[in-house]
C-alpha cells in the first residue's frame, strides 16, 4: 500500500513538468593553428598552403591538364580544387566559364558576393566569389596575369551543405584560400 502511494505521487510529479524540445547539437570543431608551407613544383605557379592540407593530383586527363591539383582537408571533409590553363586568346571564355560555374550555385545560395583582387606588383588580377547559403561550393575564385596564366579555384565539402554547421569551417578555410591567393606567384 505504501509503495502504491509513492508510485502515484511520483507519477503526478513526473507528469506536471512541461516538455520543451532541445535544439539539435553539432560537434565541436577544434581548429589547428594557422601555419603554411610553400608549394613550389614544376607547375607554372607557386603559393603557400596550410600544413593541414594535403596536395594531390587533380582529376581529368593528366596529359591535357598536368598542372591541376587538389588541396584536401581530410579533417574538415573539404577539398580546394585548383585548375590551371595557359592563355591562348581564350581569356574571355575562361572568365565567362568561371562566372557561370559560380552562378550555377545561385539556386541554393542566399547571396553571391564578387570581390575583385588586384596585385599589380606581382601581375595578378582576379575575382573571388563568396557564395552564402546552402550552396555546394562556398568559395570560388580565378587569378590571371591576362597574358599567359589563368588559375581557378573552388572549395567543396564532401558532406551535405548546411550553412549553420559549416559556417565556422567555411570561415576558417576562406582565410586559408585568401592566404593562398595573396602568396600566389607566376613562374
Amino acid at each position: 500500500m505504501k509503495n502504491k502511494y509513492w508510485f502515484i505521487v511520483l507519477l503526478f510529479y513526473a507528469c506536471s513538468s512541461n516538455y520543451s524540445p532541445k535544439p539539435m547539437e553539432y560537434f565541436r570543431i577544434d581548429f589547428p593553428a594557422k601555419e603554411y608551407k610553400q608549394f613550389d613544383s614544376l607547375c607554372p605557379y607557386s603559393f603557400q598552403y596550410p600544413v593541414y592540407g594535403k596536395i594531390t593530383k587533380g582529376l581529368g586527363e593528366q596529359d591535357k591538364n598536368p598542372y591541376w591539383i587538389n588541396i584536401e582537408f581530410p579533417v574538415f571533409k573539404a577539398t580546394l580544387y585548383i585548375s590551371y590553363f595557359d592563355l591562348n586568346n581564350n581569356l574571355p571564355k575562361l572568365l565567362e566559364d568561371c562566372r557561370s560555374l559560380a552562378y550555377k550555385h545561385d539556386i541554393k545560395a542566399d547571396a553571391i558576393h564578387e570581390v575583385l583582387y588586384n596585385d599589380s606588383a606581382n601581375n595578378i588580377y582576379g575575382m573571388v566569389y563568396e557564395i552564402k547559403g546552402n550552396a555546394a561550393s562556398p568559395l570560388q575564385f580565378y587569378l590571371t596575369d591576362s597574358t599567359h596564366h589563368f588559375l581557378r579555384g573552388s572549395l567543396y565539402f564532401d558532406v551535405k551543405p548546411n550553412k549553420d554547421s559549416l559556417a565556422p569551417v567555411i570561415d576558417f578555410l576562406q582565410k586559408d584560400a585568401k592566404h593562398l591567393i595573396e602568396t600566389l606567384r607566376w613562374k
